[in-house]
């Protein structure tokens, strides 16, 4: 760790001032020269949007580096590489070049980047590693060009990506790598004023390129200069920091291959534009996506000091969650239906697809075997030292295998996969510790058997099978966790509605205005007369009183029909109830679940009624 001297700072400052100086002049001449975004069906912006905010951001790190940066023979190769690319960008902007051209332009400027030395160090066969290089190159600058869906975002993430580079040159020890990528933040931050929600204006793909490019090879940097080898913080560090827009071009590549468009199509598909469709604003959508990127940018920082094998379950972890939460979006629309429903009518695979994946017993079981190994590395982890050589690691090595095909085994055995993750209940949850328990009772009978358990500790199997409940349970009730934190596409849409009735009946309905969009219903809240109910909370509804406390329930909430659940009231009290409701203009509605016979005569199927 390097000190970190007062004049230090004056970089960033000085290049936050230029990138906040310039931008307004460029958006100005952008507006004059007529360099505008005009809305598209395939484009998330509502107006006329001035472009070419690259340039700010380019001039801003150029003459703050120029100037104030000790210069490198690797920094002249990050920087010169970079503004060859934002030249190509710029281009773009200009003369809309085709795809093949601007590819043909990145891949000039990662030759560069590997002719001089600077190379992932991921293989001992350097070809292999100048290719993957090139790959990592072109793949990072398109994905910030990918991820520039939405006002704020592409800035915003790029800012705390490079953010944590400096820390991580910083933890280094390269003082001169530090400075340029701070600088660098700094610029995007300028920018971020004016590009933020609502935009006043884009970055274009000269800033986009520029961006992607200059973070890809700066932590090219932090690689080929670092003190520390160790094979995790190499492969994963430069990873982890540009997570999110990984993240997001593999997310919406598959889905764009499956449902049969060109991946490089434009579209209102991205991660960003389905939370939007949850329900979630722009700007709480984007400040959610700032949030995963610094997770994965703190755990880029702290991979450097942990050990191997405690850096990989982390890595594993956070993985195995966004891609959960991945699989929860793509259920979710994120353009416009008719599109949709065209795609999946031409393409008879993505149909079949879809519901394979809405099954998702493959993904299960794939899943569950990373939780089975992770559950019984985290219980030799406890009990021995981290992973070595030593005995005990050796016994885990050879019982892995064993492990892992009873559970299997169990979980199939006692109905595992026969649940929906959506609706998981108390008796899954009792099903999973059931499989639990007796995966590991068969999987101790045949250690024992086999090995006469000499050397294992019995503590591992109490720890193992408690940490895979563990793992098990929360994998399984994450779409019930995303639900809850992720509002629903009709949150805080339609008609605002009171459920009078806190018992099992308005629970139910509750969970049906939730989870049906079409009936386009935004609850407020329930209403019981029962004392003991009020200030409690339903699924985190609030239970107001009732006797005589509607019209003020009403007139706070602003609530426009009421929905009566409960069977079990009065007609004296429903005549109140709709007194009260007539006179503020409200409506009044009563729940009823009907079953009907079903037969060739529709009249007398009509008059069959419980």
């Amino acid at each position: 760790m390097i000190p970190v001297k007062p004049s230090y700072l004056l970089v960033p400052l000085v290049s936050f001032a230029l990138a906040a100086a310039l931008t307004p002049v460029v958006r100005r001449l952008a507006r004059r020269w007529r360099f505008v975004a005009k809305p598209k069906t395939d484009r998330w912006h509502k107006r006329p949007t001035a472009m070419m905010g690259g340039v700010a951001i380019w001039l801003a790190v150029i003459t703050t580096y120029l100037t104030l940066v000790p210069h490198t023979s690797a920094g002249w190769v990050v920087a010169g590489a970079a503004s060859f690319l934002f030249l190509v960008g710029l281009i773009d902007d200009w003369l809309h070049i085709k795809p093949y051209q601007k590819l043909i332009g990145q891949v000039i400027g990662a030759a560069i980047v590997v002719n001089y030395g600077l190379v992932l160090p991921w293989t001992r066969s350097l070809p292999a590693n100048m290719v993957i290089t090139i790959f990592w190159l072109i793949g990072i600058t398109n994905a910030i060009n990918l991820l520039d869906n939405m006002d704020g975002l592409a800035t915003g993430i790029a800012a705390i990506a490079s953010g944590f580079l400096t820390l991580n040159f910083i933890a280094a020890g390269q003082t001169t790598e530090a400075l340029m990528l701070g600088a660098f933040a700094a610029a995007l931050i300028g920018f971020l004023i004016y590009n933020s929600n609502p935009a006043s204006i884009f970055m274009g793909d000269s800033g986009s390129m520029f961006i992607g490019f200059f973070l890809a090879s700066s932590s090219l940097i932090n690689l080929a200069g670092g003190r520390s080898r160790a094979f995790v913080p190499v492969l994963a560090v430069p990873i982890l920091v540009l997570f999110i827009p990984i993240f997001d071009t593999t997310f919406v590549t598959i889905l764009r291959k499956l449902s049969g468009r060109a991946a490089s199509q434009g579209g209102r598909d991205h991660t960003s534009h389905r939370l939007v469709a949850l329900g979630l604003s722009e700007k709480r959508a984007v400040l959610m996506l700032y949030g995963l990127a610094a997770l994965s940018g703190l755990l880029a920082v702290t991979l450097r000091e942990l050990k191997p094998d405690v850096s990989i379950a982390l890595l594993a972890i956070f993985t195995l969650g966004l891609t959960l939460l991945g699989v929860y979006l793509a259920g979710v629309k994120g353009y416009d239906e008719e599109e949709e429903s065209r795609a999946e009518h031409d393409n008879l695979l993505f149909a079949f697809l879809i519901d394979f994946s809405y099954k998702r017993r493959i993904f299960e079981v794939l899943l569950d075997v990373i939780l089975i190994v992770l559950a019984y590395w985290s219980a030799y982890a406890i009990k021995f030292e981290p992973f070595s050589n030593s005995p005990a690691w050796k016994l885990f090595l050879r019982t892995l295998p064993v492990l892992v095909v009873v559970r299997l085994a169990a979980f199939l055995a006692f109905g595992v996969y026969r649940g929906i993750w959506r609706y998981t209940s108390m008796d899954d949850l009792l099903a999973f510790a059931k499989a639990v328990a007796a995966g590991s009772i068969v999987s101790m009978v045949i250690v024992l058997f086999k090995f006469r358990f000499q050397g294992f500790s019995r503590a591992v199997f109490l720890i193992d099978a408690l940490v895979m409940l563990l793992l098990l349970a929360g994998s399984r009730v994450a779409f019930r966790f995303f639900r809850q934190v992720l509002p629903s596409g009709s949150a805080g849409n339609g008609q605002r509605v009171l459920i009078y009735g806190a018992g099992d009946a308005g629970e139910l309905l509750l969970r049906e205005l939730l989870n049906n969009r079409d009936l386009s219903y935004a609850p407020v809240g329930f209403m019981d007369d029962d004392a003991n109910k009020h200030g409690k909370l339903i699924h985190g509804f609030r239970v107001f009183g009732g006797n005589g406390l509607l019209p003020k329930i009403i007139s706070d909430h602003h609530v426009e029909q009421v929905l009566i659940s409960t069977p079990r009231i009065s007609e004296e009290r429903i005549a109140e109830i709709l007194s009260e409701c007539e006179a503020r203009n409200v409506e009044l509605r009563r729940l009823s679940i009907r079953l009907e016979a079903i037969s060739d005569n529709p009249l007398k199927s009509a008059s069959q009624v419980p």
